[in-house]
Order: structure tokens, then C-alpha cells, then sequence
């Protein structure tokens, strides 16, 4: 079985563990309780894209460019608390800074250094705009990795969007179409998608059609 369907995820529990070790704390059965308990939250009920299938997803990115990054290990532990804390209720950055603060407090009872500690929380928060400076190599993983999925195929990306409006079912469709081009428009004006020259090129071309396509088909029929 894979990790996805083991109805445990021992194979993601393990990642998180290395991750854990790899940023400076002791192994031990707490570590595992603790990837347990986010696996949990990851599986809530609610959820439709935010998901197991997507930390995987972005743990596998973090992992194939984990050169491109000086503290891979600190970025794995953000990608694991980057959507701990879910409400599609909820408004602004409540959840990435929610989030955030789950995980400064689950790494130091864990015994993570104070100082990756307070990186980790501030990765996560990186998440809510994707907005990251020039030099800042680690935010520039995370934040390409959390947003691979809009360079995917039409249908992975089709599959995607349809995941996102499902979790966002009590919002009317007029305030959701609104909602959705602004998230979409603010993307496309970031100054570029991915940081990262190789994803950069690689994935630019992809995302952008995908998103314009999307906010074309949310613009408001004529008359």
C-alpha cells in the first residue's frame, strides 16, 4: 500500500520524523504521536484539496529540489504545518497564522531549537501570500512547492479547482466567482510565480495558462 491508502500513513510519519531529527530534536515516540496527530488533521472531514494527497505532494517537491534550499528539513516541518489549521470560514491569514503558531508550539514541546522554531512559524506564514524576498531560499521552496499544482495538466488543474470551490460550498457562487478571480489576479501580478530559475521555466507557462483559463470562465457572462 502507499501512503496515501495504508489508512495509517507509516511511510509519511517517517518523513515527518527525519524531518524532526534533521531540524535538531531527539527521535522518540512523541514525534511519531505528533505526525500522527497532524496526519488527522490533514484527513478532517471538510477538506477537498487540502488535503493528505496535497502535503504529499508538496513534501515530494521539497524533497526532488531540496538543493535549492539551506534548511531543507525546516521547510519539510513547514510544508507538514502550512494548512494544519483549515477553516474555509475563516477570514484573511487566520489559518496560515494559526497554523503557524501549531507549529512553534508542537516543535518545542518536540525539543526543536527555539531558532528553527521561529523559522518554521514564519515559512508557514509565508504561505498566505507567497510573497518572498529575493534572498530567501527556504520561503522560495516552500512557497514554488505549495503552488506546483497550478502547473499541472488542464485536468490535474481542472480536478484541483473543483476540489477548492467543493471546500468552499457555502459561499455563494456570485461572492465565490468575485473571490476566486481576486485570488486568481493577485497570482498572476505576483512578479514571478516561481522563484526558483528551473521551476521558473519549467513551470511558468503551464500556471499562468491554467489560471488565465480559469479567470476567464469566471468572469461574468454578458448581459
Amino acid at each position: 500500500m502507499t501512503e496515501l491508502d495504508d489508512g495509517r500513513g507509516a511511510g509519511l510519519v517517517d518523513r515527518w520524523r527525519a524531518a524532526v531529527r534533521g531540524a535538531g530534536a531527539p527521535d522518540g515516540p512523541a514525534v511519531a504521536r505528533a505526525g500522527q496527530k497532524l496526519l488527522a488533521r490533514w484527513r478532517e472531514p471538510h477538506r477537498r484539496y487540502h488535503t493528505v494527497r496535497h502535503l504529499t505532494a508538496v513534501l515530494d517537491v521539497v524533497d526532488a529540489y531540496a538543493g535549492f534550499a539551506d534548511r531543507p528539513d525546516l521547510v519539510r516541518l513547514a510544508a507538514w504545518c502550512h494548512d494544519a489549521v483549515y477553516d474555509p470560514r475563516a477570514a484573511g491569514d487566520a489559518n496560515e497564522r494559526a497554523s503557524a503558531d501549531l507549529a512553534e508550539g508542537l516543535l518545542t514541546g518536540l525539543g526543536v531549537p527555539a531558532a528553527a522554531v521561529a523559522e518554521v512559524g514564519r515559512l508557514v506564514v509565508l504561505t498566505a501570500g507567497h510573497a518572498v524576498a529575493a534572498d530567501d531560499r527556504d520561503g522560495a521552496l516552500l512557497c514554488d512547492a505549495d503552488l506546483a499544482v497550478l502547473a499541472g495538466t488542464p485536468e490535474e488543474y481542472d480536478r484541483y479547482a473543483a476540489a477548492v470551490r467543493q471546500e468552499y460550498a457555502h459561499v455563494p457562487d456570485g461572492d465565490f466567482r468575485r473571490g476566486r478571480a481576486r485570488i486568481l489576479d493577485q497570482l498572476l501580478s505576483l512578479p514571478t510565480l516561481y522563484r526558483h530559475p528551473h521551476l521558473h521555466t519549467h513551470w511558468t507557462p503551464q500556471a499562468h495558462a491554467n489560471l488565465t483559463r480559469e479567470l476567464t470562465a469566471l468572469a461574468p457572462s454578458p448581459g
